[in-house]
């Protein structure tokens, strides 16, 4: 111990180099680090929102009756479906805290707060919003517009978490820009807006109990264009609505395939197949009479489709400014 003290001691007193004092954060490493928290919270919030579908689907949304305790206690009863509702409840908390963290790192930084600080702020009324909701929907007993609207909030909230992830890692290392492909930005920020419509359409249909109002498919009760009235009218809205997409996204699809960059055209070939996925998941949830872990695979793929044409969005809008910018440099 002794001479492993005075070692460094001794080199001091000699005249030895000190060690370089450790400067402040780079902007490149702070943007690194929000792109980091701001991914994890995303995957967080992902979970988050297939969690929630799992709430619906084994009705345990009233498991827990006040709010924020549950049956007056901070650690509920371990019965399933309160457990399952205190798990939902837990993990909106850890989201809580990995937004703060990444809002903390947000601001923290002027380079950082001029870029993404409004962002940050979105998401952090998002979460409010959400907070709120989530109350409301105990409150209000389940009602179906609440709990249509917790979902179209969480979707919102994920989607601008994502967002502001690609952002933060494109002003971390920003990639050369690619070739743009004209008006292909605009289809793929349409298809997230569908996406995100046929969700929160999907959500309502779970919160209203119209998810076997049409006991068969490609026909509702054998008819193949039924009354689009009460929850048979909610349900073919449904089936309506992804019939379109599975169109738009094919047409996405077909015009990504002459895109310059190679990672626009992966986007959009993975968009087209997890699309018919999607729509073999929502058919099997049919006939098989809307099982808990098929609803929740159901939420998860339009989550999912939602997170890609939103990358490949950011991807062509990055491309975009690339290109501006270039063209606004002088000539050397």
């Amino acid at each position: 111990m002794l001479v492993s003290v005075a070692g460094p001691i001794a080199a001091r007193r000699a005249g030895a180099p000190r060690a370089a004092p450790r400067g402040p954060m780079s902007a490149e490493a702070r943007f690194a680090l929000t792109a980091r928290l701001a991914g994890a919270t995303a995957v967080l919030m992902f979970a988050l929102i297939v969690v929630g579908s799992i709430v619906r689907t084994t009705g345990s949304g009233l498991a827990c009756p006040d709010w924020p305790l549950c049956h007056g206690r901070w650690i509920p009863p371990f019965q399933f479906n309160i457990l399952i509702e205190w798990f939902h409840r837990l993990l909106a908390l850890v989201v809580g805290l990995g937004l703060l963290g990444t809002a903390v790192s947000v601001f923290a930084r002027r380079e950082t707060r001029a870029r993404l600080g409004g962002l940050a702020a979105l998401s952090l009324a998002l979460y409010v919003s959400q907070a709120l909701l989530g109350a409301l929907t105990v409150w209000k007993l389940l009602d179906p517009g609440v709990v249509s609207g917790h979902l179209a909030v969480a979707l919102l909230l994920f989607a601008t978490l994502l967002a502001l992830g690609l952002i933060a890692r494109h002003e971390s290392r920003p990639a050369p820009p690619a070739a743009r492909a004209p008006g292909l930005r605009t289809w793929f920020a349409l298809t997230s807006v569908a996406v995100w419509a046929q969700a929160v359409l999907g959500g309502m249909v779970s919160t209203n109990h119209a998810s076997l109002a049409c006991p068969d498919w490609p026909t509702c009760h054998g008819a193949w264009f039924p009354p689009l009235t009460g929850l048979v009218g909610l349900q073919m809205a449904h089936r309506y609505g992804a019939y379109l997409l599975i169109l738009l996204v094919a047409l996405v699809a077909s015009r990504a395939r002459a895109a310059p960059d190679p990672v626009v055209r992966g986007l959009g070939f993975t968009l087209l197949g997890l699309v018919l996925v999607q729509a073999g998941v929502g058919v099997a949830n049919v006939f098989l009479g809307i099982p808990v872990w098929v609803s929740a695979v159901h939420l998860a793929l339009a989550t999912l489709l939602l997170a890609l044409a939103l990358t490949a969005t950011f991807r062509l809008s990055a491309a975009r400014a690339a290109e501006r910018a270039l063209a606004g440099a002088p000539a050397r």
